[in-house]
């Protein structure tokens, strides 16, 4: 499949089916996040697997994952991540973006769905899967088989900005299509 046709694809998913994420699906989503980019390859990325009733339950205090059979909490280690020389800005955050994107794109391939979770007490997600206190939770990728229709590839036409509102061109040949 295209990269874009991929892209177009992913959508959030908030009803997921109670069937398991093969485990072979797991893996390749994993390697996905193992191969995602960081600055300067410091890679200060965790990732918590939680795939069991007693695991979803405790999320369920933290956080909605709309009863998806497989969440995965991203962490970030803030001492291992590279920062910015001129103001000290942290990639942390931006590492762990990345790996959420590289997983879900890579679960869209796999016929997944998946919705980024950003709504939940860090805090109370930390204390219930026993963090330590160096990893602090980003985000939260639910994933499996959709149990709801899946939206229209074309949406983003209507959906989205235009590329003359997203893109400034200063100079150069660059221009727009």
């Amino acid at each position: 499949m295209e990269y874009l046709d991929l892209a177009k694809r992913r959508c959030s998913t908030r009803a997921y089916t109670e069937q398991a994420v093969e485990q072979g699906k797991v893996a390749a989503i994993l390697e996905a996040a193992r191969v995602a980019p960081s600055a300067a390859n410091l890679q200060p990325v965790r990732l918590v697997i939680v795939d069991d009733e007693p695991g979803r339950a405790r999320l369920e205090r933290a956080a909605n994952a709309y009863g998806a059979p497989l969440a995965i909490i991203v962490c970030a280690d803030r001492s291992r991540a590279w920062r910015r020389p001129a103001d000290g800005k942290s990639t942390a955050d931006i590492d762990a973006s990345i790996v959420a994107d590289h997983m879900m794109m890579a679960a869209t391939d796999l016929g997944l769905g998946t919705v980024w979770i950003c709504w939940f007490d860090p805090d109370a997600l930390a204390q219930a899967f026993g963090l330590p206190e160096h990893l602090e939770p980003v985000c939260i990728l639910a994933i499996g088989y959709r149990d709801e229709p899946a939206k229209s590839p074309e949406r983003h036409a209507t959906e989205r900005i235009a590329l003359d509102e997203l893109v400034f061109v200063h100079g150069g040949s660059a221009r727009l299509a």
